[in-house]
């Protein structure tokens, strides 16, 4: 379909498209692509500058795509050049908020594909019989982080890879900047650009309509003489159009403008029209007896803020950091001042059920996990992304604006106790100091990491270079995928976060994480790096000090015994931590057995410190793989013991203790034997190879990582994470792969 039949539409006397009110070009490209007409692309790139109307055009678009839509549009009033045929809707997930990793993961639930990885999405996509018809639009708001640059990441791990699948029919709207690398992956007769700025796409005709259409009472305008009027209304917009050089949103923002304020306003006056979304609003503060700076100081707040939008309690504070003077005045008088370019939210998200006001770290809401809004505050934004563009781009020095927000933001926590702090503060707080260049010094409270939303935090750490980051960040970001696969509340991400520091040699940053006011179901007593441990069992060694058995073997350089984690080796499949499995033990009395209390894990044999241990009838011969190691169950440090001295819990004193274990290949539960209530919930990222709850309620768990022990604290239920379904691939991936929430 040629571009140049866009004026055939009105001669013929087809109606307008009733949403978009134009473009007839651009749709006629796109209902041949959807109905795979001969020669129509494979794929359409569709692009254009900020407010150029890509959004609105995809939106009318899908209308038509949709059985639903369809019933309540004039379809046979429409060019049928324009109509879609009716065809099931397409596939249509929306990166509004989410990471490129969440945009696979949610298309490959939505088809129901097979995949354990993210290549083996497009292997799957690859060997279906059917094309598959895919329509993503808003690449340019993807991501729950704005600096985080995650439009290039979708379009680099998610669309040039669906584009270059043969059974994936793409349409995706992008910006300007990433049109050209989607496009030239592909050869050219399988791709188009649509440049709705280009000559051969404009549609300065569907302006003129859209700007006469908000102009008309029936539109909400006051009655005024070139609102009543039909010549004289469309006289302005004509005016408005072409003075607007074909940018839909500075129409937009000029028509709100002068309706919402029309004192001052001569129709005539061709100096009051704007070329620009800047100029609409330097000639609004004008019209009004204000500075345009003061204009562009009021709104900068809300043109950084990220997530679903700014509560208006943080406004003024935010304004008067980034013009470095008092405006709380200004705000309260320039209401009318700022009404025509911000607008109210509705938050998205339930109100929180865990009582942190973070919603408990959920990425699949369509903010992508921002946690403003929960409580039911005001939430500000300004109207379009275009305009926050603008706004930013006029500042002096954008890395300074965001540095004064960041420091304004972090003053307003009171006391500086994260548990009190505005929702948007935890949340967001990552966001700004990362465009503020300042993230790396933020990472260093783990207060702060356990009660920020994970998705955000993670988005924004991914975003430093390695590097740059602390050894406390990178705790966290080895730990985030696992925060935001459990959906886990603030305090359950205190307590996973506090046994990864352990896990790292961080043990301050874990005993911090107990003085916060959390109640954590555990306190990590030690970990050990050990690789190769395919069972864990927990009991005691006999007081007597014989054949050394209670001596240390820890050397006084190594006092954690982590020398013994250069072995080699690797995790086998889960299998329960028994006695017979880690070798035989003498029993014990009915109760907790008396002696040192030690955990034993069965290693390879010629594990640094281990000993090789006898068969069930027999001495193992010379490489049998049968060697345990016995680790002090309460502190860091091996115990120099023969194994054959470690003695079990009686089958009474088991049944005595008032915890019992539950475990899955990647999940434990703790529950109390009283009431059967669970008090404490383990994930892993990796799969368990053994593990094991002592009668006083010390729990040994190994994975492919090593063990960890871990007392438990909790007296009274504890909530749960979300388990997912389990996964026969690999667990999930490291942080530079990005989010698997909505995957899980």
């Amino acid at each position: 379909m040629s571009a140049s039949d866009e004026g055939n539409a009105a001669p013929a006397g087809y109606a307008p498209h009733p949403y978009v009110g134009g473009r007839t070009a651009a749709l006629r490209a796109l209902a041949a692509w959807r109905m795979r007409w001969p020669g129509a692309p494979r794929v359409i790139v569709l692009t254009g500058n900020p407010g150029s109307g890509r959004t609105r055009l995809v939106t009318g678009f899908l209308m038509m795509c949709d059985p639903g839509h369809r019933k309540q549009l004039p379809l046979d009033d429409l060019d049928p050049a324009t109509v879609p045929p009716d065809l099931p809707a397409p596939v249509v997930p929306s990166p509004a908020g989410r990471t490129a990793a969440q945009m696979l993961w949610m298309i490959s639930d939505h088809l129901g594909l097979n995949a354990d990885r993210d290549d083996d999405i497009f292997t799957e996509l690859a060997a279906r019989e059917e094309p598959v018809t895919l329509v993503v639009p808003d690449v340019d708001q993807a991501g729950p982080v704005r600096a985080a640059h995650e439009p290039a990441r979708i379009v680099r791990d998610v669309l040039k890879p669906l584009a270059a699948t043969e059974t994936v029919q793409l349409l995706a709207e992008v910006p300007r900047e990433l049109a050209a690398e989607l496009a030239g992956a592909l050869p050219a007769g399988q791709v188009q650009i649509i440049d709705l700025d280009a000559p051969e796409w404009a549609d300065p005709k569907g302006l003129v309509l859209h700007a006469e259409t908000a102009l008309t009472p029936e539109a909400g305008a006051p009655d005024l003489p070139y609102t009543t009027d039909p010549a004289a209304r469309r006289a302005l917009a004509e005016a408005l159009a072409a003075r607007a050089d074909g940018n839909r949103l500075t129409v937009r923002l000029a028509v709100q403008s002068l309706l919402l304020q029309p004192a001052g306003f001569d129709p005539a006056d061709a100096s009051l029209l704007p070329g620009s979304v800047g100029e609409v609003l330097d000639l609004h503060a004008r019209r009004l007896g204000a500075d345009p700076r003061t204009l562009r100081l009021m709104l900068a707040p809300l043109a950084f803020a990220e997530g679903e939008g700014l509560p208006v309690q943080l406004w003024g504070a935010l304004a008067s950091a980034v013009a470095g003077r008092d405006m709380s005045r200004d705000i309260a008088d320039g209401m009318l001042l700022a009404a025509p370019f911000i607008q109210p939210v509705e938050p998205s998200r339930e109100e929180d059920p865990d009582g942190d006001g973070d919603g408990g770290g959920d990425e699949s809401t369509e903010d992508g996990g921002a946690g403003s809004g929960a409580d039911g505050r005001t939430l500000l934004r300004l109207t379009h992304p275009g305009l926050a563009e603008e706004i930013r781009s006029g500042l002096p020095d954008v890395r300074d604006a965001q540095t004064k927000i960041a420091m304004a933001l972090l003053e307003a926590v009171p006391q500086q106790d994260w548990s009190r702090a505005d929702p948007y503060i935890r949340d967001h707080l990552a966001a700004h100091t990362l465009d503020a260049g300042l993230l790396p010094q933020l990472l260093t409270d783990p207060g702060l990491f356990a009660h920020a939303d994970p998705v955000t935090m993670r988005a924004a750490i991914e975003a430093v270079p390695l590097e740059q980051l602390g050894a406390p960040a990178r705790t966290y970001l080895r730990t985030a995928p696992l925060l935001t696969r459990s959906q886990a509340p603030a305090e359950l991400r205190a307590a996973f976060l506090e046994s990864a520091f352990v896990e790292d040699g961080l043990a301050p940053y874990a005993e911090a994480l107990h003085t916060l006011g959390f109640s954590l179901p555990w306190r990590t007593l030690w970990s050990v790096p050990l690789v190769g441990v395919r069972a864990v069992t927990t009991g005691s060694l006999p007081p007597q000090d014989g054949d050394g058995a209670t001596a240390d073997a820890a050397d006084p350089g190594d006092p954690d015994g982590r020398a013994a984690g250069t072995a080699a080796g690797t995790a086998q499949s889960p299998a329960p931590a028994t006695a017979d499995s880690a070798g035989p033990a003498a029993p014990a009395s009915a109760t907790t057995a008396p002696g040192r209390p030690v955990a034993a894990f069965l290693v390879p044999e010629g594990t640094p410190g281990s000993r090789t241990v006898p068969g069930p009838d027999s001495d193992a011969p010379e490489g049998s793989g049968r060697a345990l190691l016995v680790h002090d169950l309460l502190r860091p440090g091996y115990v120099d013991a023969d194994p054959a001295q470690v003695q079990l819990p009686s089958a009474q004193a088991q049944e005595a203790a008032p915890l019992g274990l539950s475990r899955g290949a990647d999940y434990l539960r703790v529950w109390s034997r009283a009431d059967e209530e669970v008090v404490a919930a383990l994930l892993s990222d990796t799969p368990f190879t053994g593990a094991d709850l002592s009668p006083d309620g010390v729990l040994v768990v190994a994975t492919a990582r090593g063990v960890t022990a871990r007392q438990i604290l909790a007296a009274a239920p504890a909530p749960a994470p979300t388990v997912p379904a389990q996964r026969t691939g690999t667990a999930d991936s490291a942080s530079s792969d990005g989010l698997e929430g909505d995957h899980s």
